[in-house]
């Protein structure tokens, strides 16, 4: 428990990644949540509505990677604040797909063969000259759900011209990037980065299409599951030291102190791991997987990266324990989610195991008022849903399928109209499915 000596943390932003951050660092330290959401005050989480250059703090994490690429990292390190996050030069990872592309091919990490693209005609050239299944992805930040997967080349075809023409995506997607589809399951590995050296958490899996069975529009992440049994210690050995290590080396090679978590999405191809993407900040729904089973010092593992010192602290240790993660939706995410939906449940005694990360949740007076503020501060009134991705609920337990059984009997215990969620989370699938593509997830 936190005394009054131990470190005061602030953990930017509002959804279900930030909540579990929040949680796993509260072991070792006071913290807050800026701005947060009602929903973990609800829960026991402190949160503040200043702006976080607003605010004192021992260490600041930075959750969404918005502002990552915005700079606050920079901004708040310019105030002389210890920072969990990359600079906007290191940010530009994620946001920018095409220099991404660029820096792993530089560094020698295996990924995709890939052609970026600002005008239609070339692009849909370039993806006729494919055989397929085609990829097509914003070159900018589209919260998860800028990527098209299809095997329908006419379909890819008005992708791209949607995504240029500003449409779909506006300025995110007037440049794409196209690329082969990699075939095998998908890996997650967030390692973390002190600037020169990086360590690696957990392995998760991660389920990005909307559907049982792998099936439907790309989200920001159904669910996801750590451990994952076919990802060994000598593969994740492998990923550090032909993607991460690589990357960082690379980024440092251009004047980057990246120092912040280094996240890894991986397909596991035939020719071994090759790179899909790489985020700048932890995932969501990994984190909330992820970080259940973490043991040890959350905190002090934050401070030493942020200090440019992971050599002088214990590498990260994790429970035997599995973890499942199942994401609540709001009715018609992705495309069009409805909000406002009245959620109860969220208050009641869950099944031993079961902790629950609100995202997309806000007060019933907030959701009425002019904005953020306008909520009942002790997090007592009544709550609705606010965002696509409501809450990340999650269970432990001895063996994956024990921990399954734990997060969709505390599933079952929340409600809201509409709400839906998938029902094949961590479900073994040992051969591809028929008509899915999950091996195939981009």
């Amino acid at each position: 428990m936190p005394t009054a000596s131990t470190p005061t943390v602030c953990v930017v932003g509002s959804g279900g990644r930030e909540h579990a951050l929040a949680v796993a660092a509260s072991r070792n330290a006071h913290v807050v949540v800026c701005p947060g959401n009602p929903g973990m005050q609800t829960l026991g989480v402190t949160c503040v509505e200043a702006p976080p250059e607003t605010l004192d703090a021992d260490l600041f994490v930075i959750g969404p990677e918005a502002p990552l690429v915005e700079g606050l990292a920079d901004r708040l390190r310019g105030r002389g604040c210890a920072v969990f996050g990359p600079g906007a030069d290191g940010a530009r990872l994620e946001g920018s797909k095409a220099w991404m592309k660029l820096v792993l091919a530089e560094a020698g990490v295996p990924t995709a063969n890939y052609a970026a693209f600002d005008s239609p005609g070339p692009a849909v050239e370039f993806l006729r000259s494919l055989p397929g299944p085609w990829v097509v992805k914003t070159d900018g930040l589209a919260a998860g759900k800028g990527v098209l997967v299809t095997s329908d080349l006419n379909q890819a075809e008005q992708d791209v011209v949607a995504k240029l023409s500003g449409a779909s995506f506006g300025e995110a997607g007037r440049r794409v990037v196209i690329e082969e589809a990699l075939i095998g399951p998908e890996l997650s590995v967030m390692a973390i980065c002190d600037g020169t050296t990086a360590v690696a958490l957990a392995p998760a899996r991660d389920h990005k299409r909307a559907f049982d069975g792998d099936l439907g529009p790309n989200t920001g992440g159904m669910g996801a599951f750590s451990p994952v049994p076919d990802a060994t210690s000598a593969l994740v050995e492998e990923v550090m030291n032909t993607a991460v290590g690589p990357t960082l080396e690379a980024l440092a090679s251009r004047g980057v102190d990246y120092r912040g978590v280094l996240y890894a999405g991986l397909i596991l191809t035939s020719e071994g791991p090759k790179v899909l993407e790489f985020n700048v900040r932890f995932g969501d729904p990994e984190t909330q997987a992820v970080l259940t089973r973490f043991e040890g010092d959350f905190t002090g593992l934050l401070v030493a990266a942020a200090a440019g010192r992971l050599g002088d602290v214990e590498a990260p240790r994790f429970a035997p324990d599995a973890s499942v993660c199942v994401v609540m939706a709001a009715p018609g995410y992705p495309e069009a989610p409805r909000l406002g939906g009245l959620i109860s449940g969220l208050g009641t005694h869950l099944p031993a195991g079961a902790e629950v990360f609100c995202g997309g949740v806000a007060s019933a007076s907030q959701s009425q008022g002019s904005g953020r503020g306008d909520g009942d501060p002790t997090g007592t009134a009544p709550l609705v849903t606010a965002g696509g991705r409501v809450m990340a609920v999650t269970g432990t337990g001895p063996s994956l399928s024990e921990a399954r059984a734990v997060a969709y009997e505390a599933v079952a215990g929340i409600a809201w109209p509409g709400a839906w969620w998938r029902k094949d989370i961590a479900v073994d699938r040992t051969e591809p499915v028929e008509g899915a593509s999950a091996w195939s997830v981009q």
